[in-house]
């Protein structure tokens, strides 16, 4: 993984940005044509790229110990996914091998998963362990009648990965930061949906320069104007945005310099999940595409065991999870609503992000690059079928 800043660093560089008023910017402007925030055939296509690569599926903490599982939809695939005895995080397809029933929803922790049409059963590891009435399915052959794995399932770093089906590449997980990778508990999830499409709510988390116009009585009293660090790293970014409390460290020995309390440090994990990390708390947000239009959120608010030594305070994390939730990013969502009405104007062909949003045209670069890939997949096949048919 390319190093990021270390805090040191990121504190010099951010002070000079305050003395400049300056920000950190890109060098390439990117145009992304309107049509991919609402045609269908571009949809289906990152559909697809999505089930093909690592998609964060949890934090770690969610699944805290041997028989906890998470039942979900994940970009229109019901997905049950359990930590087993072993401590191995499994994922399958949530359906049952005789009739295709849904096992599980929601989340809980149990020994085996007994389908509530028939009671076949199940165990963690996905072994079809008992058939009522076993003698009425002569030949029944039950090691072939286990739950269907997904591709592949990786625990990095804190978080839960999940390949549906074969791999296209790698993902975030070829450079990804450790952003979850202290002892965080779980204290709140939260699941929202929303009429906009996917990529225009990630957008709103990927720059600071609406800080003042969106932000104006919520984040921009702490922060700043289009001031951020900015670090792409593989098809991951991480956008700081510093508070102005950060100043104080100017009168601070550097060795006692920390960014504890006063950065919010956003991270884009391609394709569809955040991570911030703030004073008391972390959020972990996964947005699930519906639709064109419509998004599924699904929300994991974390907080440390320890902070500077201290044990977790959760009433602390939960008044700055709640703020944050119930000001920034109720105006993101308010502002990406907007967005997704004012498609239908046909005002523009293209939406252009500029130096400040360089993030933004990393992140539909990478996805751009991987719906190319299923093209060219697809024109290799159809090419090999025709060869076939030729010699036929």
């Amino acid at each position: 993984m390319a190093a990021l800043l270390n805090e040191t660093d990121l504190i010099d560089r951010i002070l000079a940005h305050i003395d400049g008023k300056t920000t950190d910017k890109g060098s390439v402007v990117w145009r992304e044509p309107v049509e991919n925030y609402h045609s269908p055939e571009r949809f289906a296509a990152e559909i697809a790229v999505l089930r093909r690569v690592p998609m964060a599926f949890c934090p770690s903490a969610a699944l805290p110990e041997p028989g906890s599982y998470i039942a979900r939809t994940t970009v229109g695939t019901p997905l049950l996914v359990v930590r087993g005895t072993d401590g191995v995080v499994r994922g399958f397809r949530n359906a049952c091998r005789h009739r295709g029933m849904k096992l599980e929803e929601g989340e809980g922790c149990k020994r085996a998963f007994a389908c509530p049409y028939h009671a076949w059963t199940y165990g963690l590891d996905g072994s079809l362990r008992h058939v009522p009435g076993e003698d009425g399915f002569p030949g029944l052959d039950k090691e072939a009648h286990g739950l269907v794995p997904v591709a592949a399932v990786q625990e990095r770093n804190g978080i839960v990965f999940v390949t549906q089906d074969e791999p296209l590449s790698d993902g975030p997980l070829g450079d990804l930061p450790e952003v979850l990778t202290d002892d965080y508990v779980l204290f709140n999830k939260i699941e929202f949906d929303d009429k906009a499409n996917w990529k225009v709510l990630g957008e709103t988390s990927m720059e600071g320069y609406h800080i003042k116009a969106l932000h104006n009585q919520s984040f921009f009293p702490y922060g700043y104007d289009n001031l951020n660090v900015v670090e792409l790293h593989g098809r991951n970014s991480r956008i700081v945005f510093p508070f102005r409390r950060i100043e104080k460290l100017r009168n601070m020995p550097r060795e006692e310099w920390s960014t504890q309390g006063r950065i919010t440090d956003v991270h884009q994990l391609f394709p569809n999940t955040h991570v911030s990390v703030l004073s008391s708390h972390a959020i972990l947000i996964i947005l699930e595409p519906v639709s064109p239009s419509e998004t599924h959120w699904v929300v994991y608010q974390l907080a440390p065991r320890l902070k500077n030594g201290k044990p977790l305070d959760i009433e602390q994390a939960r008044k700055d999870a709640n703020f944050v939730q119930e000001s920034g990013i109720l105006e993101d969502r308010h502002a990406a609503r907007e967005i997704q009405a004012g498609l239908a104007s046909g005002a523009n062909t293209h939406f252009t992000f500029g130096h400040y949003e360089q993030a933004i045209g990393h992140f539909h670069r990478n996805l751009t690059e991987h719906v190319d890939m299923l093209k060219a997949e697809r024109s290799e096949r159809v090419r090999a079928l025709a060869a076939v048919d030729g010699i036929a």
